[in-house]
């Protein structure tokens, strides 16, 4: 069974190694990497490859990785090109009520391009937050667009929050960093007169 790139779904296996949008999600993961320990949901895990990524690279910290997507033809995929002993694949809806109880808590939960395709995004970040342990991270993507129940160009995107409706979904949780990513690279604060296209939230859940 083979994927093709849809320009949605990252399958880096059928992409240029110098595709900018791959370039992009990856260096998502290498930015959640310091955050990463102990058991990790990868919620919206595609074909698996950033969870792979991530159970390499923090292979002393991690104990076990649930990587969570809807589609099975795509988790039967990740299960073939992106098997590790310490990944467990599950098919799921982010908004699924039962999906926490399903899964458990984690210490460390991982959410890149999913909150644009729900249309319910306080609803999903409700959902995360009921799956996170005490004490544990939360690193959470959001490309910007027109706002919450606008219309956008991208034909698998419900809507794309703004930059200032991304900072408004965490109010009321202490501590929460924001980052603007602008191709592979991060800055904490955004510069006059650049125009970012995606923000990266990480909240820290108090012990």
């Amino acid at each position: 069974m083979e994927l093709e790139w849809t320009g949605e779904r990252i399958i880096p296996k059928s992409m240029k190694p110098t595709n900018g949008m791959l370039l992009e999600h990856v260096a998502r993961y290498y930015f959640a990497a310091p955050y990463v320990r102990g058991r990790v949901l990868d919620i919206a895990c595609g074909v698996g490859y950033g969870s792979h990524m991530t159970a390499k690279e923090r292979k002393r910290e991690v104990t076990e990785i649930v990587a969570v997507d809807n589609d099975a033809e795509t988790l039967l995929y990740a299960e073939r090109e992106y098997h590790h002993q310490k990944i467990v694949y599950v098919q799921g809806d982010a908004l699924d009520p039962a999906l926490p109880e399903r899964l458990g808590t984690f210490d460390t939960i991982l959410s890149f391009e999913t909150i644009e395709h729900v249309e319910d995004d306080r609803l999903f970040l409700g959902q995360l937050l009921r799956m996170l342990r005490p004490g544990g991270a939360l690193v959470l993507s959001s490309p910007f667009g027109r706002g919450r129940g606008e219309p956008t160009s991208e034909p698998f995107h419900t809507h794309q929050l703004t930059s200032e409706q991304f900072r408004e979904l965490f109010e009321g949780l202490p501590g929460v960093e924001f980052y603007y990513q602008r191709g592979p690279t991060f800055e904490r604060e955004p510069r006059e007169g650049v125009r970012y296209f995606l923000g990266v939230a990480v909240y820290r859940m108090p012990k």
